[in-house]
């Protein structure tokens, strides 16, 4: 874990100016940099209580529980399995409803993880790029933009401190699913080496707080500032950028970096505001809360919860867990770092990046998340030899040949199951009949493990979940299941952040009515017409990264460099993108989703819960993003660009 040190802790400016103590916090919280002119922030919040701490995957030592069962013989995907995942699918349609975090259930949106947020005045200035988000990709884009020369960058975070994803999950158990030696960025500029294969959220935190530190990340942030309103003012050429501290600030560029899966959900259950207990959403752990010997009920059995239920289990008097829809639990094996591991690649100039791009270079999902030591540290060229075909397959075939594959790991999938949980009726719930990959996969040792504990019970509520909360507890199927604490593991939104509602582009057109009229349409990913200076990272359509989510971080951080660089060098003021170039990409997305829609057929927020137009979420042409990109800047015909009255400039570095 990161040495902690002063540097680590909220710096309070000291000032002599007269007046009360709310205004000498006020002042303290905004100076000027005598050398720029420009403002200095001094508003990270400091943690509500040390009580927020906690792990991620254990190392176990029973290999048994780190190996899938052999694949069963002569396990084929034929019609009678293809049947199977139908009705589990069709049982399920309809059954994700949830509501909005408004009224009575605003609550779950508290931070409880900071002190209240630190005094300051409204500000009306203007600079130059304002981000939204200081996760991975607020902090990549400052390190990035910072090193291009563009340092006046102003940040909005609706949290008290940085990480993203990483400051608002902070739950027992929580750890990245992606091997920490690719995920975390800028390990070398850092002299960082995780301390485990996988790290834990802890740790990841902990590790982002240190990016800000180094890279001067504290002084261009506004923390516990959230965008309530984004205008854009054709006169003047600027955004007008409004948040719920009062600000009305100015600025040419705007870049949406607030993730997408940041935004909480909550299941819409009949009388679940009658609950008497206490009760919280996993993105907001109460740790004010002492679970030991309390009977606890969490709802939901997606990625967080498998890694949250055996640490609940732990410590919990009786756990009830409410499943709807089982997730697939693969075999996680956590490892610590070797101390070779170390010695090496202190003395290895580039590893990480190396390491990443031969992570991405895997196009198999399960494969890439197994993270094969070997072959990432460059010790073997390939995993496994590609397989090889008499002919070309068309593309049909080859996603034929992959939900095969796909069938074939579900089936090992299953009979771990079988081999781990002695009761047959609680293994025969926790199978998961739907393809590989189709909802987000899961990895955990002791998961399945746990269901054998005589004080952990599996509530199976598929295929409609939770219909009826009392003010005792959960209610199903006229059993009542009194509870001392009710947790909700129900998601997030994917990619449907609060920001998109929010926007008005030229014409007094939101980004959101342009969207639901046209259906989704975007420029990489990264532009939609009518929407000038504004960019979305990591948002819908956008492509470039692999399945470590920091490579499509890394490849939009730097088209955003090499954007403001070319309009300084061509003295261009505003971009805006062609409607023909934007419909042709949107085009794509659409046919690339469909092509491979097969590999996504269940209900999963991947696909809006299976509601979604094709090409409306994620980008699924792998490649074929960069072949867009790399036209689009050799040639640069998708651009509108206004060279009037630009006054776009770059500080020395």
């Amino acid at each position: 874990m990161l040495q902690r040190s002063p540097l680590t802790e909220r710096v309070v400016l000291t000032t002599h100016k007269e007046g009360t103590d709310e205004e000498r916090k006020m002042s303290a919280a905004i100076r000027i940099d005598p050398e720029t002119g420009r403002k200095i922030f001094n508003t990270r919040a400091a943690k509500a209580s040390e009580k927020i701490t906690g792990k991620g995957y254990s190392v176990l030592a029973d290999q048994k529980l780190k190996e899938l069962p052999e694949m069963p013989a002569g396990a084929t995907f034929n019609a009678d399995e293809q049947a199977k995942y139908r009705a589990f699918k069709e049982a399920r349609l309809g059954a994700a409803d949830y509501i909005a975090m408004e009224g009575e259930f605003k609550k779950y949106l508290n931070d409880v993880y900071s002190e209240p947020p630190i005094p300051r005045e409204a500000l009306t200035d203007e600079c130059e790029v304002l981000v939204v988000g200081a996760g991975f990709g607020g902090l990549l884009l400052w390190h990035k933009l910072s090193n291009a020369g563009f340092t006046d960058v102003r940040f909005c975070e609706k949290g008290g401190d940085v990480g993203g994803t990483w400051y608002w999950n902070r739950y027992p158990g929580i750890a990245c699913d992606v091997e920490s030696y690719s995920y975390l960025p800028l390990l070398e500029e850092m002299g960082y080496i995780p301390s485990m294969k996988f790290a834990s959220g802890f740790e990841i935190l902990e590790y982002c707080q240190a990016m800000a530190q180094k890279f001067g990340f504290y002084d261009h942030c506004l923390f516990h500032t959230t965008v309530e309103a984004t205008t854009w003012d054709e006169e003047s050429g600027r955004w007008i950028v409004e948040t719920d501290r009062g600000d009305k600030m100015r600025a040419r560029f705007v870049i949406l970096a607030n993730g997408i899966l940041t935004t909480p959900k909550l299941a819409r259950i009949n009388g679940m505001e009658k609950f008497q207990g206490v009760a919280f959403h996993t993105s907001r752990w109460d740790y004010n809360v002492d679970l030991r010997g309390k009977t606890v009920g969490i709802i939901g059995t997606g990625a967080t919860a498998v890694q949250a239920i055996p640490e609940l289990a732990k410590v919990v008097g009786q756990l009830y867990v409410f499943q709807r829809t089982p997730s697939s639990v693969d075999v996680r094996d956590q490892r610590a770092t070797t101390d070779e591991e170390r010695q090496t690649w202190a003395n290895e100039p580039g590893w990480a990046r190396a390491r990443r791009a031969r992570f991405a270079r895997i196009s198999a999902g399960r494969t890439a998340i197994q993270a094969n030591d070997d072959y990432l540290a460059g010790k073997i060229e390939e995993i496994k030899k590609p397989k090889q075909y008499e002919r070309k397959l068309t593309p049909v075939e080859l996603v034929q040949k992959q939900l095969d594959a796909n069938f074939r790991i579900m089936e090992q999938i299953r009979a771990r199951v079988d081999a781990i949980v002695k009761d047959p009726k609680t293994a025969a719930a926790l199978k998961p009949y739907y393809p590989y990959g189709c909802k987000r996969p899961t990895f955990h040792d002791e998961y399945l493990p746990t269901f054998n504990l005589p004080h952990v019970h599996l509530v199976d509520v598929a295929p409609l979940g939770v219909r009826e909360i009392n003010e005792r507890g959960v209610v199903h199927e006229g059993v009542e299941y009194p509870l001392d604490v009710l947790i909700y593991a129900t998601g997030f939104q994917w990619m449907g952040t609060s920001t998109f509602n929010r926007i008005t582009g030229r014409g007094g057109r939101t980004l959101k009515e342009k969207w639901e009229t046209e259906g989704t349409k975007t420029f990489l990913g990264l532009h939609s017409k009518g929407f000038p200076n504004l960019f979305i990272v990591t948002g819908p359509q956008g492509g470039g990264g692999s399945f470590n989510f920091t490579d499509a971080i890394d490849a939009h951080g730097d088209y955003l460099v090499w954007m403001l660089q070319t309009m300084r060098e061509r003295g261009a003021r505003i971009v805006d993108v062609r409607q023909e170039h934007e419909d042709t990409y949107a085009e794509h997305c659409r046919v690339v989703d469909i092509a491979t829609a097969p590999l996504r057929d269940c209900v999963s927020y991947y696909n809006g819960e299976g509601k979604a137009e094709p090409g409306s979420l994620a980008y699924y042409g792998g490649g074929q993003w960069h072949k867009h990109r790399i036209a689009a800047q050799s040639s640069l015909e998708p651009y509108v660009f206004d060279y009037s009255e630009s006054v776009m400039t770059a500080s020395p570095k």
